[in-house]
């Protein structure tokens, strides 16, 4: 272990009065954020991916020049590019060859000369790594669109998988909701092969090793087997050359099948799916099939992608999509841990904001699987409806439950929790999870088809999900010896890693997932003493840093994982690591002390802590998050906890999270 990198030394003694004055800087600095209507939305922090694009969206679509917009843009990016001379996917991450081509390309375009020397380091780095020719599918795709290279270098997908029937082995409905979002109006540009107007007339030739028009093709990623790589990749060859001869009239009812889902889901200013890279295809769909820029439907999506931009005083970005349900939610437990007649009251107000958030009239996709299942869910966005999560939705019900037993003269939230809860069981998966946006959506052999490099086709039930809903249910009172809950305890104790962990999809990474089932272990009545939990606890104290902290990088996502690799100590990942042992009982341990301490000592003049990590994770080795918002919520959860617990000389906590 790197004992430079992980800071001083720990702090074993915890005064109490200090850590009311800590708590308190934190609550202040938490409300000063509060919007006047009583949310929370902080930065959602990608990589250079997005913000790029965004850049040669325009460019593509020959919209005005916003050269200031531009200049920012392009500080942005040359800030966060690594040492290594390319871009990575997280803060001090490897070089990314993707994200590196589009850095170079949005920087080109934007007026960078390739002879400046961040350019060429750049390009150095990626020729020695192999040029531009190992870039992911979705860079084909954008650099097909530019007339780089040629479509012969992206996989083909026919526009008619729009009309296969719900039985056929690849169908949109098999897939995740961020793929059919990304994919649907992606077939209409696959076939209609539009290219970019591009009016500077820039071009990235000089990023391959080879001739770019020359590229043929994709290679197999680690994570495709066989026989089903070998299968798929045959059927995309013959695909290749089939596909022009396809009648014509199947073509024009596909993409106006295509067409039609992008308009129903179009979500007005919110964007379909609400994420950046469904909404840029959507536009560009529509451009492609000629509609005007003032069309409504365009219009519309075009507006959608502006309200991603973070335009700051020296630089700007474009965000993949916006977090103001599950930031506003995780605030207002903060909240109410804090307690506190200010800071409970800008809980209710963040609750009140959330309250008619909830999508109770619109049975989105995840109807197709459960159509008995009446809605109730929120989404991760202000606005989703087609596609609210089920991680949200527990954390808002739980946080409105936990409201409801601290405000009993306060609003009305019986019939809210009851929705949720409702949506919540109703979509359980088979095995006894729960994924964030669908039912059994466990089609693994898709993940070999071409497309699917990044590994990320599909929605599966995952434990960090799981365990939110078993915390809301069992919060709920959902009793122990239920045929649910036998089910997704089970299910938590089948993905118990040998060394006690769980791995987290959605945040960085063991330690997140651990923390996630401890507390819904903990609040689902399971014996703190047995061996499921005992062997996460020692795994979490095993793991914590020198100096008191806990700390993973993203690169616990890789495919030959082979056990905890120390990293320096974050503020979220200490705050989760304390929150996971004191909901089993550990208050009183050394180690609780010491990660307290630590985050006493590492929170800043304004009340916060510093984090540039990244501790969100997107889709495992391809796309990475930093939320803001984590930093400020989490340490104040974990210490205002801590200090209740200690005050109360009670052992453990019985709230879900």
């Amino acid at each position: 272990m790197n004992d430079a990198a992980i800071g001083p030394a720990p702090v074993s003694e915890v005064s109490l009065d200090a850590l009311d004055r800590a708590v308190g800087r934190a609550t202040d600095a938490l409300l000063a954020q509060q919007r006047p209507d009583g949310h929370w939305v902080f930065e959602l922090e990608a990589d250079a991916t997005i913000p790029a694009e965004y850049i040669l969206l325009r460019q593509y679509l020959a919209e005005p020049d916003d050269l200031e917009l531009e200049r920012k843009i392009a500080v942005y990016l040359r800030r966060i590019q690594g040492d290594h001379g390319g871009w990575p996917l997280y803060h001090d991450g490897p070089f990314d060859v993707s994200a590196t081509v589009k850095a170079y390309f949005a920087l080109k375009m934007i007026g960078d000369s390739p002879d400046a020397p961040h350019m060429k380091r750049a390009r150095e780095a990626l020729l020695a790594r192999g040029g531009a020719e190992t870039c992911n599918v979705f860079t084909r795709f954008l650099l097909a669109f530019f007339g780089v290279v040629t479509w012969k270098a992206v996989p083909e997908m026919p526009v008619q998988i729009m009309l296969l029937p719900r039985w056929f082995p690849v169908h949109l409905l098999k897939i995740s909701y961020w793929a059919r979002t990304v994919i649907v109006p992606l077939l209409v540009l696959r076939a209609l092969k539009p290219l970019a107007r591009n009016p500077r007339g820039v071009t990235i030739d000089e990023l391959f090793v080879g001739d770019p028009k020359a590229l043929r093709g994709i290679h197999k990623s680690s994570h495709q087997k066989e026989p089903w790589a070998s299968f798929f990749f045959a059927l995309d060859k013959a695909l290749q050359v089939v596909e022009p001869h396809f009648p014509k009239g199947t073509r024009k009812r596909s993409i106006e099948k295509a067409v039609a889902f992008v308009d129903e889901r179009l979500n007005g200013e919110d964007g379909l799916g609400a994420i950046f890279p469904a909404m840029a295809n959507a536009l560009m769909m529509y451009d492609a099939l000629g509609y005007p820029e003032d069309h409504p439907n365009r219009a519309t999506a075009r507006r959608a992608i502006e309200k991603l931009l973070l335009v700051k005083d020296d630089e700007a970005y474009c965000q993949a999509c916006l977090s103001p349900v599950w930031d506003t939610a995780l605030a207002s437990h903060a909240l109410l841990e804090a307690a506190g007649p200010e800071a409970e009251a800008a809980a209710l107000r963040g609750l009140k904001w959330l309250k008619p958030l909830q999508v109770l009239d619109v049975a989105g996709d995840w109807a197709e699987q459960r159509p008995n299942v009446r809605p109730g869910g929120w989404a991760f966005q202000y606005n989703n409806a087609h596609y609210p999560d089920l991680d949200d939705t527990a954390v808002v019900v739980m946080a409105m439950d936990r409201a409801r037993e601290k405000n009993a003269a306060g609003p009305d939230y019986d019939m809210s929790i009851d929705r949720g809860r409702e949506w919540v069981e109703g979509l359980q998966s088979k095995n006894g999870g729960w994924a964030a946006f669908d039912a059994d959506n466990t089609y693994h052999y898709l993940n070999n088809i071409p497309f699917a490099d990044h590994g990320a086709l599909l929605d599966p039930p995952t434990v960090d999900v799981a365990a939110r809903c078993v915390s809301m249910l069992a919060q709920l009172g959902e009793p122990l010896d239920s045929a649910r809950m036998k089910a997704a305890l089970a299910y938590l104790e089948r993905e118990q890693e040998k060394d006690g962990s769980w791995f987290g999809r959605w945040g960085v990474n063991y330690v997140y997932g651990t923390w996630s089932a401890l507390c819904a272990l903990n609040v689902a009545g399971v014996d703190p003493q047995g061996p499921m939990i005992r062997k996460a606890v020692d795994w979490l104290i095993s793991i914590q840093n020198p100096d008191g902290g806990w700390g993973e990088g993203c690169d616990s996502y890789k495919l030959d994982y082979k056990g905890y690799e120390p990293a320096p100590s974050a503020s979220s990942q200490t705050a989760w690591a304390l929150l996971g042992l004191m909901a089993v009982g550990e208050t009183d341990h050394p180690a609780v002390a010491r990660g307290v301490a630590w985050l006493q000592a590492n929170q800043d003049e304004s009340g916060v802590w510093p984090e540039d990590t990244y501790t969100g994770g997107g889709f495992p080795r391809v796309f990475y998050l930093r939320y803001h918002g984590y930093s400020k919520f989490f340490p104040l959860w974990a210490m205002a906890r801590f200090r209740n617990l200690k005050r109360a000389n009670t052992p453990q906590v019985a709230f879900g999270m």
